[in-house]
């Protein structure tokens, strides 16, 4: 069972053996600890409860895999040219108008539109008079949970605890990441 809690630490780039670059992200992962088994008598469901200092994260245990509470789980459990799924928190934005928020054009800068080059425009409908639920609006944007599949490890630093990631991986510097293979 590959599976790990790790850091982003930055982006960097790698340059293969045919001295093409890539992008990568470097990601920092001290060894995990085991700290509890979720078994299918007791709990309904089958699971391993990884830790990386504060932060615990449950993961489905897979068929045969033995592993008991206390274990400790490091980089070496992947190795290069796996292919992984990365899940982190993406970075907040904050409140943000539409334009930036979900693309709209705006409004011309001409024909008396004097500030209202960013609005969104009309909102409502003439019929029912309201505004219909889901109407794409300013709003907060960012710090969402997002999955990127089908990564690969580039290279893998088992001294110093590193993953090199081939790609982009959602979050800020020192945000927590999950790091699973692929099946």
């Amino acid at each position: 069972m590959a599976v790990i809690l790790a850091k982003k630490l930055k982006m960097t780039q790698f340059f293969d053996t045919e001295d093409k670059v890539h992008p990568a992200t470097l990601l920092v992962a001290e060894p995990n600890e085991v700290s509890l088994i979720r078994i299918k008598e007791k709990d309904g469901y089958e699971a391993v409860q990884v830790s990386l200092g504060k932060n615990k994260r449950e993961f489905p245990l897979e068929e045969g895999v033995e592993i008991k509470k206390g274990d400790k789980i490091n980089v070496s459990v992947f190795s290069e040219n796996d292919k992984i799924r990365v899940s982190a928190l993406s970075k907040g934005k904050g409140f943000q108008g539409v334009v930036k928020r979900h693309g709209f054009h705006g409004g011309p800068r001409t024909h008396g539109q004097k500030h209202s080059e960013r609005e969104p425009g009309s909102i409502g409908a003439t019929g029912p008079q309201r505004v219909f639920k889901g109407r794409r609006m300013s709003g907060r944007m960012g710090g969402d949970r997002i999955t990127i599949k089908n990564l690969k490890v580039l290279a893998i630093d088992k001294e110093a605890n590193q993953l090199l990631v081939s790609g982009a991986v959602p979050g800020r510097r020192g945000t927590l990441v999950e790091v699973r293979s692929v099946n």
